[in-house]
């Protein structure tokens, strides 16, 4: 009984932490070519009912992937567009991209409320997945679960390890610098951008297909949110990045088994993973921590080519 409460609590909190690993994941690459894209909720949502709408509509779950992915890089693009191109403020933008993702997702979304779908299988790997306790856990999650952490090491590997990888970074801590060596400054933060939005939309595809699996209006609950927050917990590090996913997503899976024990409304445990959030923030930035964020020097700058 106890080792089956552990696999159920342990289970939960990764199936909780992978959406935010991916938007996270995706936006941490987006910041280290210098650009702040605040529409990751946006991103999601439309993930997420775009999936959500191809898998129903053809009844292949792998489409599905591929067209929520698809669908947060073209709203990553409108962003693109407008901040690198057109110079537009990237907050201002940001923000709009949100708003605009959550109306458009509903819009798109209203013909799909409450139709279930199967859930995305989880793999059934010989010997490991039959393991007691870590092989239901660790071999016995979906596919989503899996690309996460690849992706995950891919982008540690992709920013230490190549010259692409260091050429984007170079482009993030001073843009005018790489444009005078000869780098292309707007086509790499036009690529990373897109590779952020497609990262976000598959974090949107896993809500709606794997952790509910439904599609319901506004079903991120804020987790864009708390995917850029965790890019700054992470200091912009990959591996950290996950750590806090998963530290976040454990404290979600907390809030929902504390409603059983402590009595207190509802919507004071549904605060937790937003107040913890804001607490651990708060004390990198005012603690013996605050020499960690080490933000690209020109996040959020706008880069105009010389004529």
């Amino acid at each position: 009984m106890i080792d089956e409460s552990i696999v159920h609590i342990s289970s939960a909190v990764i199936s909780a932490s992978t959406p935010l690993l991916f938007a996270a994941t995706g936006e941490l690459i987006v910041e280290r070519s210098g650009v702040l894209n605040l529409g990751v909720e946006g991103m999601m949502l439309m993930g997420a009912v775009t999936g959500f709408a191809t898998t129903v509509t053809t009844g292949s779950p792998v489409l599905g992937i591929l067209a929520a992915a698809a669908a947060g890089a073209a709203l990553s693009l409108v962003f693109a567009v407008l901040t690198l191109t057109l110079m537009a403020n990237q907050v201002a933008t940001g923000l709009a991209l949100t708003i605009f993702g959550i109306g458009i997702s509903a819009l798109l979304g209203s013909g799909f409320v409450g139709q279930p779908v199967p859930a995305l299988p989880k793999l059934d790997i010989p010997v490991l997945s039959t393991l007691p306790v870590i092989g239901p856990v660790l071999f016995g999650q979906d596919g989503l679960v899996y690309l996460s952490v690849v992706m995950t090491a891919g982008s540690a590997w992709f920013l230490k390890r190549t010259h692409t990888g260091m050429k984007l970074r170079a482009i993030g801590e001073s843009a005018q610098s790489a444009h005078s060596l000869g780098l292309p400054v707007i086509r790499m933060r036009y690529l990373a951008t897109l590779y952020g939005g497609a990262a976000a939309g598959l974090g949107g595809a896993f809500l709606s297909l794997s952790y509910t699996p439904m599609w319901m209006e506004g079903m991120t609950s804020g987790r864009g949110w708390i995917a850029l927050a965790l890019v700054v917990f992470g200091s912009w590090r990959p591996w950290r990045v996950l750590a806090g996913a998963y530290l976040f997503g454990g404290v979600t899976i907390l809030q929902l088994h504390a409603q059983g024990v402590v009595h207190l409304p509802a919507q004071v445990f549904s605060m937790l993973p937003y107040l913890a959030t804001i607490a651990v923030l708060t004390a990198i930035s005012a603690g013996p921590w605050r020499g960690r964020l080490t933000a690209p020097a020109d996040l959020g700058k706008p880069f105009r080519p010389p004529v």
